[in-house]
């Protein structure tokens, strides 16, 4: 190979270096909100994917961002952001397994645990089940009861140590760390306390209902928690 030939295809391979994140980031901007699905192909920052099940999604800030819960409740109330930021917080540093078989190690959620959201509201003694809705208008999930009293069940606000952007599921999204990561619903509006688990849109659509890491969904993938 000759010098000029070979100074070239150096120049070439750092110019794909250097190119390489903005035209990922082009990608997913072009591709986000496909609901075909096309978009699990592509790696997202620290090995994510996004996924959504609508076109599009709307962006919520602090100003506009609301969370309810209400139901099978004493004191149904509505949270902004800061009011989130204002509990009592935990962090949390798990593994997410996608259930399409990505993993991302050792990744930090920080916020209120959902616990402390359902005692403050009062969850009345025929309640046995928490149906979530999301601000994208098409997302549901679900867990029982006990299930959601674990302590590594949060309604999180950040995520590796920053705040949850619109990607990620932001301002604020569910987390079930020992669950396939479909249960930690993105886009998070609203905390329904219920008497049955009404499954989820992906539960509508053949996976389990309880989604424990490794025990669910014909996995066999190491827990996460």
């Amino acid at each position: 190979m000759g010098r000029r030939l070979l100074l070239g295809t150096l120049g070439l391979g750092a110019l794909g270096v250097l190119a390489a994140p903005p035209l990922q980031r082009g990608l997913e901007s072009l591709f986000a909100g496909d609901p075909t699905g096309l978009t699990g192909l592509l790696p997202n920052g620290g090995g994510f994917r996004y996924y959504s099940v609508t076109s599009s999604v709307p962006h919520k800030g602090p100003a506009d961002y609301r969370l309810t819960i209400d139901g099978l409740v004493d004191r149904p109330r509505s949270y902004t952001l800061a009011d989130l930021k204002a509990l009592p917080q935990t962090r949390l540093v798990h593994d997410v397994q996608c259930v399409t078989g990505w993993r991302v190690p050792g990744t930090p959620f920080e916020g209120v645990r959902l616990s402390h959201i359902l005692d403050a509201a009062g969850v009345r003694p025929t309640a046995r089940a928490i149906r979530f809705t999301c601000f994208d208008g098409a997302y549901t999930e679900s867990l029982t009861l006990r299930q959601a009293r674990r302590p590594d069940v949060l309604v999180a606000h950040r995520m590796q140590d920053k705040a949850l952007g619109h990607d990620h599921g932001g301002p604020v999204r569910l987390y079930v760390a020992p669950m396939y990561f479909y249960k930690s619903a993105k886009w998070l509006s609203g905390i329904t306390v219920t008497e049955d688990v009404r499954p989820g849109y992906w539960e509508d659509r053949g996976y389990d209902v309880d989604a424990w890491v490794g025990r669910s969904n014909g996995r066999d993938d190491a827990p996460t928690s």
